[in-house]
């Protein structure tokens, strides 16, 4: 379950309750689904979804499904590291997508899961799965195994122990994800060859704070990797460093 409140919760708890049902996996759920995530009844399951479809916050598909509202999103663009961090990015982001013509992302680390804070589209047409507020494995995404290389060893256990496979291509042997990890340490980027969905790579380096630490990923994806992964990396660098400088 996504929720279960304790007894005597407070209409705020039961509605956090309600929100936290959606996830990744969960993107659109009917009343029955909404209230069995939630540990809810149906009538109190009702009485928080009318509450929220009238302010925003939820929406109602045409199938009868609840989906998360667009106020939702607003709310969350003002939360500050993510706001402070895509502003001082989104230049860089351009100046990324014109000279690659490639889709480009930031993101940061969200517990086991990457959160993808901007994504600029690129030109070619390369499947690409990642929309902006979306959350996706580290293990697949190049933004993600660059977050992951750099996470604590308590996160790093926990995703190696559930390498969920998403193509023939995804890395779910630990011991081949750990070795890949320890290069991009090494190396100062990650590559992806179809792991998260087919035609599609990916390589991303990391971005730093002013004390050298690891704080979000800057990556491009494009059909392959064959011949421009050297000029793609020294493209992520150099905006990489220059975000980096902003942030000090």
């Amino acid at each position: 379950m996504a929720g279960g409140s304790a007894p005597g919760a407070s209409l705020v708890d039961r509605t956090l309750d309600v929100l936290g049902a959606f996830d990744e996996r969960h993107r659109r759920l009917t009343l029955t689904r909404l209230a069995a995530r939630s540990d809810l009844s149906p009538p109190t399951t009702l009485r928080i979804v009318r509450r929220l479809l009238a302010a925003g916050a939820l929406e109602r598909t045409d199938d009868g499904s609840y989906v998360v509202g667009r106020r939702l999103w607003d709310i969350g663009l003002l939360a500050p590291v993510q706001t402070g961090l895509r502003e001082v990015a989104a230049p860089f982001l351009q100046d990324l997508q014109a000279a690659t013509r490639a889709t480009v992302h930031l993101a940061e680390r969200d517990g086991d899961q990457v959160l993808y804070l901007d994504r600029l589209s690129g030109v070619a047409s390369v499947p690409v799965v990642s929309r902006v507020g979306s959350r996706l494995p580290m293990h697949a995404t190049g933004v993600g195994k660059v977050l992951l290389a750099h996470a604590p060893a308590d996160v790093q256990q926990r995703v190696l122990a559930d390498l969920q496979r998403l193509t023939p291509y995804t890395i779910v042997t630990p011991g081949t994800l750990a070795r890949q990890l320890e290069r991009v340490r090494r190396d100062g980027f990650a590559t992806t060859r179809e792991e998260l969905t087919l035609g599609a790579c990916s390589v991303a380096v990391p971005v730093r704070d002013a004390d050298g630490d690891v704080v979000a990923a800057l990556g491009v994806v494009v059909p392959s990797l064959r011949r421009d992964r050297e000029r793609l990396v020294a493209a992520l660098s150099v905006a990489a460093a220059g975000i980096t400088r902003l942030t000090r």
